[in-house]
């Protein structure tokens, strides 16, 4: 009895692990990158992202809420790569960027990023915005752009995104949401909330397939070339044979057929009176050439000499 007490112990105790451990593996696996349903505070998050300044590049009727950060990781990867595809799905992406606070003592953006965040909620810039994501982290000096630092105004504007942010926050802490930036809220067709710490790129399937949007977005059309250019030749396709004129019929293949020059208008020049008179010719042209054998040579009898 003491050894069947002492076994049911050990499987139960085994048993309590392996579940333990397979629950432990579906949420880190799958359970944790899933989106949630908020459930509390709503209406009270809508608001705050209605006032919030968020910047759109006109798409469907459903907005779909990206709040973040310039981090020069998933936060512009996910702007530049999914964003397209949920506004391919019918909805409006509407960014709404920050500037992090410092921590620890320790200044978290730079100084051309705090001022690129404050013109882009003074100004809603969408050229701006475009040209900040074009351009690498590194590479970024807010070139022509006022700066924020020192302007009490601007320093301000910076310290409201700062607030907005640490207040969306607070507002999705009951919901059980995971830290990290950057955050997609949408409502789903039933009209639910849902909320997601996109920061992993196995999150972004799961918003996917929530709002409908393709894997991949469609490549844009390419603009139709004026009537008097000519389309461009495609190397596979055979070349079109040239046009010849047919050969005449006792033209030899091979060899272009030669025209006569065209008689001219002008009359030939007349020939002196010595190059027209006939030029005698000589014996050796005059007679034909032998066709037999070669006769010996007969002596001759000049002025000053016999040759034989």
């Amino acid at each position: 009895m003491r050894r069947f007490t002492l076994w049911t112990i050990l499987l139960l105790t085994l048993g309590a692990i392996l579940a333990g451990a397979g629950y432990w593996a579906y949420w880190n696996a799958y359970a944790r990158f899933q989106p949630v349903t908020v459930a509390e505070n709503a209406a009270e998050i809508e608001a705050l992202l209605n006032r919030a300044v968020w910047l759109s590049d006109v798409g469907g009727d459903r907005p779909v809420w990206f709040v973040g950060y310039r981090d020069g990781g998933m936060a512009d990867r996910y702007q530049t790569e999914e964003l397209p595809k949920l506004k391919a799905a019918g909805l409006e992406p509407r960014v709404i960027l920050f500037a992090r606070p410092d921590a620890e003592g320790q200044t978290q953006s730079t100084a051309a990023e705090r001022s690129t965040i404050a013109a882009l909620w003074l100004t809603r810039d969408q050229g701006l915005y475009r040209r900040w994501m074009e351009t690498p982290v590194a590479n970024w000096t807010a070139q022509g752009v006022p700066p924020a630092d020192g302007d009490l105004a601007r320093d301000a504007v910076v310290e409201a995104s700062r607030d907005f942010a640490e207040e969306l926050r607070a507002l999705l802490e009951p919901s059980d949401l995971p830290e990290g930036w950057p955050l997609v809220i949408w409502r789903d067709e039933q009209g639910f909330m849902k909320a997601c710490a996109c920061a992993s790129r196995r999150s972004w399937p799961f918003v996917r397939d929530d709002v409908g949007a393709p894997d991949q977005a469609a490549a844009p059309t390419p603009a139709p070339l004026p009537t008097d250019v000519a389309p461009p030749v495609d190397p596979s396709s055979p070349l079109p044979y040239p046009e010849v004129s047919p050969l005449a019929p006792d033209q030899p293949a091979g060899i272009p057929q030669v025209q006569p020059p065209a008689p001219s208008a002008t009359p030939a020049p007349k020939a002196s009176s010595r190059s027209s008179q006939p030029r005698p010719q000589s014996p050796a042209a005059a007679e034909p050439a032998p066709t037999g054998p070669r006769p010996a040579p007969k002596a001759q009898t000049q002025d000053d000499a016999t040759f034989f």
